[in-house]
């Protein structure tokens, strides 16, 4: 019995192994290509590089659960549901749009500091939010990393406020979303695909009539 277990466990571990480096590696590529469009090359409109983002996602999201059926579609089925998907969406909209515009004035590297904090942001939110405290460790873990952005940020040489605040704005929208996402996940019983293809889908809707 443990024989037959064992080859299967290994295959999970693998599958999970694998789905973290494809994640790693997609967000970096998106990371560099978004900063390469918005900085070297000079692209000036990172709401529509946002919305242009959105989209695909909705669109592949929507193919994954219709076709492929990697996961069973769930329509929206009351209006309370809707505007709970719709604040989801909009934060989502604003974590996007505040890390491509941070782009434009800061370093990847440093953008990518900026980020590490969401922990600590997604922690403050939890409780706020829902009353769920974390262990006392899981803080103390906290504290280095928040003073290492502060130090990092002092002595970065391409510091720019601006920049900073959009980052900064982005990683909190980030946070928000994330524990937005967990509500709605455990009280709706929507899984993170329909819930990615609709608030992707609902993101688009935004940016063209934003713009």
């Amino acid at each position: 019995m443990s024989s037959t277990q064992e080859p299967s466990s290994k295959k999970q571990t693998l599958f999970i192994a694998s789905l973290i480096i494809l994640w790693y590696s997609s967000n970096i590529g998106v990371l560099l290509l978004n900063k390469y469009l918005l900085s070297n090359y000079g692209f000036k409109f990172p709401i529509f590089l946002t919305m242009c983002h959105m989209s695909a996602c909705a669109f592949f999201s929507y193919i994954s659960i219709v076709f492929i059926k990697l996961v069973p579609l769930q329509p929206i089925k009351s209006r309370p549901q809707f505007l709970k998907i719709a604040t989801l969406s909009v934060v989502f909209c604003c974590s996007v749009v505040g890390g491509n515009i941070s782009l434009r004035y800061l370093p990847v590297s440093f953008n990518q500091a900026v980020g590490a904090t969401t922990p600590f942001f997604t922690a403050l939110f939890a409780y706020l939010m829902t009353f769920k405290r974390e262990a006392w460790v899981t803080y103390a873990a906290l504290v280095p990393v928040v003073t290492g952005v502060v130090i990092a940020s002092g002595g970065e040489p391409g510091f720019h406020w601006f920049g900073f605040i959009m980052c900064i704005s982005a990683t909190a929208a980030r946070a928000f979303k994330s524990v937005l996402q967990g509500i709605l996940l455990s009280s709706e019983g929507y899984n993170t695909s329909v819930s990615i293809c609709l608030s992707s889908a609902i993101c688009t809707f935004l940016y063209v009539f934003g713009l």
